[in-house]
């Protein structure tokens, strides 16, 4: 895989932790946990996690002090690559990946109003590497002359903005229930046609134009849609 695809672990630590202050469960001034601890929660060694943690001094959204300890210092201009992920572990959180399962290209869905011609990418999305959702997205062809799986990352809007000089400046989003459709069902364990929640997103680009449309089936009972306000 291409390593400018998919973002450096540090750098999905760095983002996680982001999602974790976005959300208010790391409030400013809080201490958080030894480095060595930190290392062992995320799976990684002291040396990427200390990486992650001066990329998010390097963003003015931590402390470092020496002898004491990293301390969060919020600020109300957050963002990351996963600001727009409103998936979360029922618990809170949870570290977003994704298993792509097919791109291709046609006929996007007239309401999301891309053009004749659209890049089609399936994906099935993990928290915490438990399979919890799957995507249908839809790229408007005129932003990518191509798009293969080798080139994908588990965040998006990552390679839009890295390989392709896009990205998603706001979105809307629609939430109902839908049934999950054959191409989907056996990854989350659960039949054809079996109602999941369900989410509608269209995605403007930084231009102001459409640039992207999405179908989320989330399981329910293992991940919640949350959009906080602040």
């Amino acid at each position: 895989m291409d390593d400018h695809a998919s973002p450096p672990l540090y750098k999905q630590i760095s983002a996680l932790i982001l999602r974790e202050i976005m959300a208010g469960r790391l409030v400013d001034g809080e201490k958080l946990a030894p480095e060595r601890d930190m290392a062992d929660q995320f799976g990684t060694s002291v040396g990427t996690l200390r990486k992650a943690l001066a990329d998010l001094d390097g963003q003015g959204v931590l402390e470092r002090v020496q002898g004491s300890g990293n301390y969060i210092k919020a600020s109300a201009e957050l963002s990351g690559i996963y600001s727009f992920f409103r998936l979360e572990l029922p618990g809170g959180g949870g570290l977003p990946t994704a298993l792509v399962l097919s791109v291709d290209k046609g006929a996007p869905p007239e309401a999301f109003q891309l053009g004749e011609t659209g890049h089609r990418i399936r994906r099935q999305r993990n928290l915490d590497g438990q399979p919890v959702a799957i995507e249908e997205i839809w790229l408007a062809g005129d932003r990518a002359e191509t798009v293969s799986c080798a080139d994908l990352s588990d965040s998006l809007y990552h390679y839009y903005k890295a390989r392709l000089g896009l990205w998603i400046a706001r979105v809307e989003d629609r939430v109902g229930v839908a049934p999950i459709p054959g191409w989907g069902a056996a990854g989350l364990g659960r039949s054809t046609q079996t109602m999941m929640g369900h989410v509608t997103r269209i995605g403007w680009a930084q231009d102001g134009r459409r640039a992207e449309g999405s179908f989320t089936w989330f399981h329910p009972e293992l991940c919640h849609y949350t959009n906080r306000m602040t």
